[in-house]
């Protein structure tokens, strides 16, 4: 099979399309031949040398397939209701970089009714990360209000569509007019430019005057009126961020940090974490167990997939490049100038 191998830690020119045995699917995996592969920032980050592969995983990068069947345990496929044929989207520990790749059938879904295997490659690894942090950690129930750090990345643009229709608000951070205008576009109801503005000020502003004019005419907010801030974060950056972040929380706010661009230390005001009844926490989802992700994938399938089929929930494709051009498609995701998702065609090999 083709497959994208790192050929050693470093910049993007150090991916090659070269050739691997076939994958062979495992007892409770199936066989997927892919058609398309999303990309990812752990990937960038594997190819670094910064992100370990899991023990017993593809030594090559890719986290997130979309294909067909072709082969795998019969059994484990049939009590998962699949079949030799049927297409599929998949979230994996490695390997979604060449046109084979086994995949626990845990782990896998239906491509939604309507969508394309390019699209639907677009899906598992930014579906599973919210639904696991933003709704099983973080708790995000409708009527609160989800700050999202980085509206504009693949993570991005899954959160702001999946907050919405589970009827929260939503205020997204961005680094250019442009992107703050696709977060409102995606359903945003605020967004703020992190470069221009202090989204500390600007969260405690658009926050008060919602919980302003959830008293109205009263001169302002009343005792009992929401407090300013908000009730999660979704945070990809940590570092100097934290700090800014514990500013921002409402009372019994939620804080779930799913990556560090920002660095691994930072100090922040543990007296609002004590007066708030605030919540720091995190996670990383690549090592956790099959069990773990198959639960996951079990929640999307039954509260998530019906409202992508319904068109409720779309996916944001920024660019699409054939397997030899992996390097390229690195290099513009290593830029932060994309919206949404960049994917291999497997097609164009």
């Amino acid at each position: 099979m083709k497959a994208v191998e790192i050929t050693s830690f470093g910049m993007p020119d150090v991916l090659r399309l070269g050739t691997r045995p076939d994958a062979v699917a495992g007892v409770g995996e199936v066989l997927i031949q892919v058609a398309a592969s999303g990309i990812n920032r752990p990937d960038v980050l594997q190819r670094m040398g910064m992100y370990p592969v899991p023990p017993g995983a593809s030594d090559l990068p890719g986290l997130e397939v979309a294909g067909t069947i072709v082969g795998g345990d019969a059994a484990a496929m049939q009590a998962a209701g699949f079949k030799l044929g049927d297409r599929v989207c998949a979230l994996v520990a490695g390997g979604g970089y060449a046109q084979l790749c086994a995949a626990p059938v845990g782990q896998c879904l239906p491509v939604p009714k309507g969508m394309s295997d390019i699209e639907a490659a677009t899906l598992p690894e930014t579906f599973f990360t919210v639904w696991s942090n933003v709704f099983d950690r973080a708790r995000l129930q409708s009527g609160e209000t989800l700050l999202i750090q980085g509206g504009t990345s693949g993570i991005g643009v899954t959160a702001i569509q999946m907050a919405k229709a589970f009827g929260a608000t939503v205020i997204a951070t961005a680094g250019s007019d442009d992107k703050c205008a696709a977060c409102l576009k995606l359903g945003a109801d605020h967004a703020i430019n992190y470069k221009t503005q202090d989204f500390v000020q600007e969260v405690k502003r658009i926050t008060a005057d919602a919980a302003s004019q959830a008293a109205p005419g009263q001169g302002g907010m009343l005792s009992n009126a929401p407090v300013s801030g908000v009730n999660v974060i979704l945070d990809m950056v940590a570092g100097d961020y934290v700090a800014r972040e514990v500013e921002c929380l409402a009372e019994d706010g939620r804080l779930v940090i799913i990556a560090v661009q920002g660095g691994v230390k930072a100090e922040f005001n543990a007296g609002l974490v004590l007066r708030r009844r605030l919540q720091i926490t995190g996670s990383t989802l690549r090592p956790r167990p099959i069990a773990f992700k198959a639960a996951i994938a079990q929640a999307l399938r039954n509260k998530v997939w019906p409202l992508i089929e319904a068109g409720k929930i779309t996916t944001v494709i920024h660019s699409v490049f054939a397997p030899q051009e992996a390097a390229a498609a690195h290099a513009l995701m290593e830029t932060n100038q994309h919206i949404g998702k960049i994917v291999l065609d497997w097609s164009k090999v």
